[in-house]
């Protein structure tokens, strides 16, 4: 089904498989050269934010009840899972956003739609170009709300002055400060806000992470992050002593920032692999010590096969969307030079960079040599080396991790590896 500009229908009208309170919004827009920001407003009667918890996007990539949550179906840049039975009743809009930051202008897109899909098939499609807008830099793109007891969508497909900012205060909500540079005042809407809800020991950090994020012009920037950890036998001093928990603590502000779904992926290596539960700030705080029963219970501390841990994550993320920052941590001992190479070449070509991080050891063979590397298609991994975590500040730890991640970015998208 056509939706056309303006339309305004029941949702069981659109959706005529299964119950219409459940389903998927696909969004979509294509020609724009600039990062696109979707977001889905909950909005009580008067239309306002009065609870923040209902602004769905990429740095909070669900409502507290689960009515709406981050899920792009295949193809489309974003969307959401819709299931309109689970918000509460102070709820009464939702309404579908996109923005653009920068010298982009909305009039500039090629094609854009928004759908909606239920059993994995599309039911009705909005669909609007460039042609419609003019020198906007954000778009109301639909609004499902409630009417005399059923739900509704208004096709409004308007556009807005301002970014996602804009939007924000528009509908009366708060956003961080201002950075008294170019950042964005997207920058985190507010990441410490976040943090301090749910992980407080944390806050400090996350403070840290965004002085770093605006520094290497990352603040818009949204990711998946994976982190990988050495457990072969001459990390057991690292485990024993918290250390290794320490880079749980400090990386997991880095990936709320960054990833849809404010989850940090873990693996553990020696020998064999071992994917762990994501690190949460539900779960961060003994996470060496109680995910997957405990680090002394994972079956590792033998010798290194990082080519194995490589191929894992890999596999992992070979088909994502967004970019990916992987960030490897190793005490040395790195013996598989040729294979690891291998991999590292032929992995240039997927959306992943691959921050390698040497502790307290020696030995790291190839991957002091990831910069010299020939014969990728672009450069996709960086490292440096530390005698100690607590041999550099917190704050020079962020800008170091970051430091290649933008350079490659730019490259890949040069490339056509990111959209």
């Amino acid at each position: 089904m056509e939706i056309a500009k303006g339309q305004r229908l029941p949702l069981s009208a659109l959706i005529t498989d299964g119950p219409a309170s459940d389903f998927q919004v696909g969004l979509q827009i294509s020609g724009m050269g600039a990062a696109v920001d979707f977001a889905c407003f909950g909005l009580d009667a008067q239309q306002k934010l009065s609870d923040e918890r209902y602004m769905i996007f990429y740095n909070q990539a669900k409502s507290p009840c689960g009515g709406i949550e981050l899920s792009a179906p295949a193809g489309d840049n974003a969307g959401f899972l819709c299931r309109l039975d689970r918000l509460p009743a102070s709820i009464d809009h939702l309404v579908f956003t996109a923005a653009v930051d920068g010298s982009a202008l909305m009039r500039q897109l090629q094609s854009g739609y928004l759908r909606f899909l239920a059993a994995g098939r599309e039911h009705a499609r909005f669909a609007f170009t460039g042609a419609d807008f003019q020198d906007e830099k954000a778009l109301m793109l639909g609004d499902i709300y409630r009417k005399d007891g059923t739900w509704r969508f208004s096709a409004s497909g308007q556009g807005f002055n301002g970014g996602l900012a804009a939007l924000v205060k528009h509908f009366g909500g708060e956003v961080a400060d201002e950075a008294p540079s170019s950042a964005s005042p997207t920058s985190k809407l507010s990441l410490e806000k976040k943090i301090a809800a749910t992980a407080p020991k944390l806050v400090d950090l996350a403070k840290k992470v965004s002085v770093s994020l605006e520094k290497h012009r990352l603040t818009e920037t949204i990711a998946r992050v994976g982190l990988v950890l050495d457990a072969s036998g001459s990390m057991y001093a690292q485990y024993d002593k918290g250390k290794v928990q320490e880079v749980i603590e400090r990386l997991l502000p880095l990936a709320v920032h960054f990833d849809d779904d404010g989850e940090l992926d873990v693996w553990a290596f020696s020998q064999r692999v071992l994917a762990l539960p994501a690190a949460t700030m539900g779960n961060y705080s003994d996470y060496i010590k109680e995910a997957d029963y405990g680090w002394r219970n994972w079956g590792m501390m033998s010798t290194n096969n990082e080519p194995a841990v490589i191929e894992n994550v890999i596999q992992q993320y070979r088909e994502s969307v967004l970019p990916v920052l992987v960030i490897f941590i190793s005490d040395g001992g790195v013996s598989k030079n040729k294979e690891i190479q291998r991999l590292l070449t032929d992995a240039a070509r997927l959306p992943i960079f691959w921050q390698f991080v040497g502790i307290g050891g020696r030995n790291y063979g190839v991957l002091e040599k990831l910069d010299t590397m020939t014969d990728r298609l672009v450069d996709n991994c960086g490292f440096f080396a530390l005698d100690d975590l607590h041999s550099v500040s917190e704050q020079a730890l962020y800008d170091r991790l970051l430091s290649e991640f933008p350079l490659w970015l730019k490259e890949a998208r040069q490339k056509g590896i990111l959209r």
